[in-house]
């Protein structure tokens, strides 16, 4: 999926799993490949379709399927997927991107029909002692691609008749989510990342075995808020795949990480991987350092406490076997993990736009999406510094699965990593030739409608951390000529023309926006971001709004603050006196207080926050959470000198001050209460530890 904005981008890797839009194809099969059986077997596309005809019967919501037309690699100019071209292809481009981004290293599998086509590593696991990356024996996490084995086991249970994917979470818990909506929360709403959370980052990530916290010590601590009612809008949720992975536990009876590793991992001879973190003694494979750059030491080993949203460690060796088990229908070289029904089910949208085809959904916790004109499943992973991708092409029997162990030099790994799905896309499963439709009469008019600032439906609401999201917020803008301009997740300004009634399409691509309204409140769908919408920000809840009364009363604070030793100064020199009356005087001691006040308690939360600019998020934990407390309770005396503030310009219009005295005075008043509605708004002043 794609972030929209620099900082989002930034708080991707921080909150696992913001990873660059999926990329889909269908590849090319031979002859042979598809010549019947002597059984009269049905080839693996036929046969995936006959089974979700199947499962659709037993499951109503299971939707029709896209069935697309088997060209293939037929394109014109499409190369074929064979293990030699491909990996001239890489040898070609990934060495000068881990060099010219500053990352380390990256490890690559592909499969094929069944078979593994392709494993290669580049770069270096250990920049220091010189490790080479090895598909078979370096250790990477995945971040995020680790959720398709925790929806895996939610999928083996629901084969089993053990979870109802439409039954209330509650009935499965032994703590109650509460129910703000008056409607119960499904598992079915946790695999679409429609729950209604929203997101959260105080104890997502630490470096401290000793600190980290189980995942049920996790939920039952950090319930999530409500932003709205299960099934309304997707807003991505680590919380959510924890809450799905804490179910497997209780309904299995045993460890999460234990029943991956004995019902997943081991079945299918995947030897390097694991949910458990750190990584146990003596396990076998090389654990790859994480960089955020090959200038800089490695990170301390990252432990995600969201566990089955996050935890995984593996090797592309092993990552093989689990995307042939998914394109085999659930087995692999007669080991099934889940039975064809039930795959087929699983890699079939779970929640579709209405009204809206080819729009990316969910499949069961699988993105559901749409590139060159095919379709694929799969998942994205992030940490701070290991990025990961995973993309299934069930239709054509093929998969891609990479991970890069670095950060890169200006966050290079997110252009790295797009560059390299979409080079794949684009060589081997190009678009079809395809006319632009035309702009419709009504795009001027409509253009100036969907114009306006937006923020995500994946947010932090309450708490401090919501403050970042009052000035962190998407444009889009009209264009004289009708079409609208949109920044994409890397920075760059895309540009859209209206195709259809509210629809907007990119020009020279396939991506679209539609505008709709979502309880009364106008939101803009991406085509390629299944798991969040932008909602229009209000105007007091606007950017502009609140960073201007950021910056003017910074800037009035500060300049008063330099102001009075200066004029001290310049009044010694001048061996003269203000000529102030004591009471004007002990007014102007108030003043400087009040301002003094105000100034420490906005560098005291900047001090706070600042570690979220280099996503250093291991900082928010539960341990620092009587200076989160004492910040939000200083509020109280960031209100008192507001007070004062007021207070002070009013009693200096009675006084016989001057008039430039009067106007400043007013100015700081301004810049005090300035600060306390940041501290309202951005809730810094408030009681919330649960952030």
């Amino acid at each position: 999926m794609k972030v929209r904005t620099h900082f989002l981008s930034l708080l991707a890797a921080a909150t696992l799993g913001l990873a660059p839009a999926l990329a889909g194809a269908q590849g090319q099969k031979s002859p042979a490949d598809l010549a019947p059986t002597p059984k009269q077997q049905l080839a693996p596309k036929e046969k995936a379709e006959a089974v979700l005809d199947k499962s659709r019967a037993a499951d109503p919501q299971v939707p029709e399927a896209p069935r697309a037309a088997a060209n293939g690699n037929g394109a014109a100019g499409a190369h074929a997927l064979e293990a030699a071209d491909l990996e001239a292809w890489l040898d070609g481009r990934v060495p000068y991107s881990l060099k010219s981004g500053e990352i380390a290293g990256m490890v690559i599998s592909v499969v094929k029909d069944g078979k593994v086509l392709l494993q290669k590593g580049y770069g270096l696991a250990d920049v220091e002692a010189k490790v080479p990356m090895d598909p078979a024996t370096t250790l990477v996490r995945l971040g995020s691609t680790s959720k398709p084995f925790t929806w895996t086991a939610v999928m083996q249970l629901v084969q089993q008749g053990r979870i109802d994917l439409d039954r209330n979470v509650n009935d499965y818990i032994d703590f109650k989510i509460e129910e703000a909506y008056g409607k119960p929360i499904t598992m079915r709403d946790l695999m679409n990342h429609r729950a209604g959370f929203e997101e959260g980052l105080k104890d997502l990530l630490g470096y401290d075995p000793k600190r980290a916290q189980t995942t049920e010590r996790y939920l039952k601590e950090h319930p999530r808020p409500m932003l709205w009612a299960p099934g309304e809008a997707p807003g991505y949720s680590n919380y959510g795949v924890a809450l799905a992975g804490y179910i497997v536990q209780r309904v299995s009876g045993m460890p999460f990480e234990t029943y991956v590793e004995q019902h997943i991992l081991k079945p299918l001879g995947m030897n390097h991987s694991t949910f458990v973190q750190p990584v146990p003694q003596g396990f076998p494979g090389f654990l790859s350092k994480g960089y955020n750059t090959t200038q800089e030491p490695p990170s301390p080993f990252e432990l995600v406490i969201t566990a089955p949203a996050g935890s995984f460690t593996s090797t592309a060796s092993d990552m093989t076997r689990f995307m042939l088990a998914h394109l085999g229908q659930g087995s692999v070289d007669g080991v099934s993990i889940l039975d064809a029904a039930t795959t087929a089910r699983m890699h079939s949208p779970s929640y579709t736009h209405q009204g809206l085809p080819g729009f990316g959904t969910m499949a069961h916790g699988f993105f559901h999406v749409q590139q060159n004109g095919r379709l694929v499943i799969g998942h994205g992973g992030d940490t701070i510094v290991y990025h990961t991708e995973m993309n299934l092409l069930p239709q054509e029997g093929v998969g891609i699965f990479f991970t890069y162990n670095s950060r890169g030099k200006d966050s290079a790994v997110y252009g790295a990593r797009k560059e390299l799905m979409d080079g794949f896309m684009d060589r081997y499963f190009p678009a079809p030739a395809a006319a632009e439709p035309p702009t419709l009469a009504t795009a001027q008019a409509d253009a100036q409608k969907i114009a306006g600032r937006y923020q995500s439906s994946r947010r932090v609401d309450h708490g401090f951390l919501r403050f970042f999201y009052l000035l962190q917020q998407t444009v889009i803008t009209a264009n004289p000529d009708g079409t609208i301009a949109v920044p994409d997740g890397l920075g760059e300004m895309g540009t859209y023309r209206e195709v259809g009634p509210q629809l907007w399409r990119k020009v020279g691509g396939a991506q679209m926006m539609a505008l709709r309204e979502i309880n009364g409140v106008k939101t803009v769908i991406d085509s390629d971001n299944p798991v969040a919408v932008l909602q229009e920000a209000s105007f007091l809840n606007s950017a502009p709004l609140n960073v201007s009364i950021l910056l003017l009363s910074f800037l009035i604070l500060a300049t008063s603050l330099v102001a009075w030793p200066v004029g001290s100064l310049l009044r010694r020199a001048d061996r003269a006196t203000s000529g102030a009356s004591p009471e004007l005087a002990r007014l102007r001691r108030l003043q400087r207080w009040a301002v003094l006040v105000s100034l420490v308690y906005i560098a005291a939360w900047f001090i706070l926050i600042k570690p979220i600019l280099s996503t250093d998020v291991a900082v928010y934990h539960s341990g620092i959470d009587w200076v989160v407390g004492l910040l939000e309770a200083s509020g109280l005396l960031a209100i008192g000198a507001a007070v004062v503030g007021v207070w002070v310009a009013w009693r200096m219009r009675r006084l016989d001050a001057s008039r430039l005295t009067r106007v400043w005075s007013v100015l700081v008043a301004l810049g005090l209460v300035g600060v306390v509605w940041l501290g309202l708004s951005g809730h810094l002043i408030t009681w919330n530890l649960n952030y």
